[in-house]
């Protein structure tokens, strides 16, 4: 196993704790609205805490609504609200191999087919069969390599 895929197997790992977060709905006014109102706490009291004015906490939860706010933002705030921010990424594919396989994939087709066109001009084209297996082997040579032409 070289170091590229245990780096891959410790993140699939971590990133698979998160991925119940995917069934956590996102609050409409965001987390510290929805966090901030269900502790009864004002947003004057907020800004007390995190020494900026009531109107400050008003923007601050607007700009966490609206997808804007800093990180260093959201880690005060919940510091404030005796909270801990968690922050991370999870693949829209299951893990990061299945986002791999699905790119080598579709990078896999691409190259194919365009050598497939070339050899058809050529008068040398291939059956269904042959680009099938020529898919397949490309896609497993392409995820045992992760050129960085993967993610153009």
């Amino acid at each position: 196993m070289n170091k590229r895929s245990i780096q891959i197997q410790h993140l699939n790992q971590k990133l698979q704790t998160l991925s119940v977060l995917r069934k956590v709905n996102f609050p409409e006014k965001g987390w510290i609205h929805a966090i901030r109102n269900a502790l009864g706490m004002s947003a004057s009291q907020l800004g007390k805490k995190l020494a900026i004015t009531r109107q400050g906490v008003v923007d601050m939860e607007a700009r966490e609504s609206e997808g804007s706010v800093s990180i260093r933002t959201l880690r005060e705030a919940a510091k404030a609200l005796n909270m801990e921010l968690v922050y991370g990424f999870i693949p829209i594919d299951n893990s990061i191999n299945d986002l791999i396989d699905r790119r080598s994939k579709e990078l896999a087709l691409e190259i194919v087919q365009r050598t497939s066109v070339t050899m058809q001009l050529e008068g040398q084209g291939i059956s269904s069969e042959q680009m099938q297996n020529a898919i397949r082997e490309s896609s497993e040579q392409i995820k045992r390599e992760l050129p960085k032409a993967l993610w153009d």
